[in-house]
């Protein structure tokens, strides 16, 4: 008897055994993200913390996938202008863009997408944007640079 005793606590124990296997494979060990309603909707790009919420930094072949469909304002921030993506809307210097925050969207939350030569002065952008309330800000990450890496085009003026 002790022995089919043993034998069933042995079987009871490796089943529990299995079952917590199991659940640890199925779980991805990380905890789920909170939702923030401050926090850019969106299953592109990288979430990038800024005082005062997010913005979303995507990759030059994300930027080319939404322009597909656009529905925002597209700024170029860069000084001294250079060249720009097509589809650009606005020529906004990165370091007047709080001054010049009437000329976009005046929803808070209405995307608008930034881009300079090499992302940093759109970043720069980006942060001010965040600071002042907007929080759908999308960021070029790496700016035009990335842009034509990945092999698109850009223009030498708004014509």
């Amino acid at each position: 008897m002790k022995s089919r005793r043993s034998l069933v606590i042995a079987v009871v124990v490796a089943a529990l055994l299995a079952l917590v296997g199991l659940a640890a494979a199925c779980s991805s060990g990380e905890p789920e993200a909170e939702t923030s309603a401050e926090a850019p909707a969106t299953t592109l790009g990288q979430e990038v913390e800024a005082e005062g919420g997010s913005y979303v930094s995507v990759t030059p072949a994300e930027l080319r996938s939404i322009l597909e469909s656009k529905d925002f304002p597209l700024v170029n921030v860069h000084i001294p202008y250079e060249r720009e993506i097509e589809g650009t809307d606005l020529f906004i210097p990165y370091d007047q863009i709080a001054e010049r925050v009437v000329e976009l969207p005046q929803e808070r939350d209405a995307k608008i997408v930034l881009y300079c030569r090499s992302g940093s002065m759109s970043a720069a952008a980006a942060e001010a944007l965040v600071g002042l309330g907007y929080t759908n800000v999308w960021n070029l990450d790496g700016g035009m640079i990335a842009w034509e890496g990945a092999g698109y085009p850009l223009r030498d003026s708004g014509g």
